[in-house]
């Protein structure tokens, strides 16, 4: 007998000597549980907070046995023939949580929007395959949900809610000892934390921006492939996906192994795109592959830049225009949704980029040049009309000042006469 066993019967056997008697009613899982020690305790107040409790579940309901016998002696109620179970082993997990999770008549009592094949995408995973294989330091359902106190997924305490993946995922992928048997990158996390999904999610709590799973999957968890990747991204900017499959890029890309998304943009490092990274020059993404000037990728490029150049630039010189009209007390609401068009374009550009198609680009900047053009024209002709207001009022307020101190004269003139008689 373990000293565990050992432990159960005497706290069971001080329990009856102090004269209590739990009535048929009460769990035995629970009661001896409670009084064995701190740890134990611990589990049963976690248990209440459990998805499975709240939905009506028990202790025996994962691990079996009969927690309505055993007042007497607790080790009835965890006989192997009332269907006692106890814990699984960490290569059982997967299948001790399928057995209700992976059944469909089971499930739909208590959670019928619940996927049923959890299981079964685990077992495709990078984590299911090594577990079959022996690895017993692979995720599994408990790693990730937890043990007795597993919440649902919507609760912004759950590890699995949206915010906490990242940091769920790093409790082993950014632990250096523990990945280095595996001989893949640990600083996933570190970059992540970095990029402009990560700030997105981390800093500003915006569920909206791609945890882990997004990309690599949920119970299925496996690294992208070079094709996976556009899949990925293209999941929430699948307009520059299409783009990008009609560009030259697309059959480049496949034929030298370049990622798609990532050759440019980075994995779990993506910063914030800038349109410093169009065009020719060191710091330009371009340049990474085309740095010949003579070639007409390189010629590309420079003329992509150009072209968005010259409509940004149009519009910085509408907008001072504007501005300037809007401090001197003049109406600019047409001219500014005239502007903010013409900045619409600026945005279409940045994701024409992707199709690499000059003659699209230039379509689109003309358009918006003509637009901020307009607003200039519409600025300066607001700008002339004041002044010639203005001067108008000057010269109103001249000929009023000469009216009145010729009136002033007069008035002088008259009363000199009036003392002279």
């Amino acid at each position: 007998m373990n000293r565990i066993k050992l432990l159960l019967i005497l706290t069971w056997l001080l329990v009856l000597a102090l004269g209590y008697r739990p009535v048929f009613s009460l769990n035995t899982c629970v009661e001896c549980h409670k009084a064995l020690d701190e740890k134990n305790s611990a589990i049963v107040e976690d248990f209440k907070k459990d998805v499975h409790f709240q939905r009506g579940l028990s202790c025996n309901s994962c691990h079996g046995g009969n927690p309505k016998i055993g007042m007497e002696n607790p080790w009835e109620s965890m006989n192997p023939d009332q269907g006692f179970v106890g814990v699984p082993k960490t290569s059982e997990v997967p299948q001790f949580c399928g057995r209700c999770h992976s059944d469909v008549e089971f499930m739909r009592k208590y959670n019928p929007k619940l996927r049923v094949d959890q299981e079964q995408l685990y077992k495709t995973s990078v984590h299911g395959k090594l577990l079959r294989k022996g690895d017993k330091k692979v995720a599994t359902c408990i790693s990730c949900h937890g043990v007795h106190k597993i919440l649902p997924v919507s609760d912004p305490n759950s590890p699995v809610f949206d915010v906490n993946v990242p940091h769920t995922c790093a409790n082993c992928h950014a632990n250096t000892s523990y990945m280095q048997p595996y001989k893949i990158p640990h600083d996933q996390f570190e970059k992540y934390s970095q990029s402009v999904h990560g700030e997105i999610l981390l800093k500003n709590r915006d569920r909206s921006a791609p945890a882990c799973n997004d990309c690599h999957g949920n119970h299925g968890a496996t690294p992208p492939g070079l094709g996976d990747i556009a899949s990925a991204c293209g999941e929430c900017h699948s307009n520059n996906r299409d783009l990008f499959d009609s560009s030259p890029h697309k059959q480049a890309f496949k034929e030298n192994g370049f990622p798609e998304c990532a050759t440019c943009h980075d994995y779990h490092l993506v910063m914030k795109t800038s349109d410093d990274m169009l065009g020719v020059g060191d710091k330009t993404v371009c340049s990474q592959c085309h740095f010949d000037s003579e070639s007409k990728p390189y010629r590309t490029a420079f003329q992509l830049k150009a072209k968005l150049d010259s409509l940004k630039n149009s519009i910085r010189l509408a907008q001072n225009l504007v501005e300037k009209a809007e401090k001197a007390g003049v109406d600019v609401a047409k001219a500014k949704f005239e502007l903010n068009l013409a900045k619409d374009d600026v945005i279409k550009i940045q994701s024409l980029i992707h199709s690499l198609s000059l003659e699209r680009v230039a379509e689109v900047a003309t358009e918006g040049m003509n637009k901020a053009q307009v607003v200039q024209q519409s600025g300066k002709e607001a700008l002339f009309d004041l002044k010639l207001r203005r001067i108008g009022l000057g010269g109103s307020a001249v000929i009023i000042l000469i009216l009145a101190f010729g009136l002033y004269l007069k008035i002088k003139d008259l009363d000199s006469r009036s003392k002279l008689k």
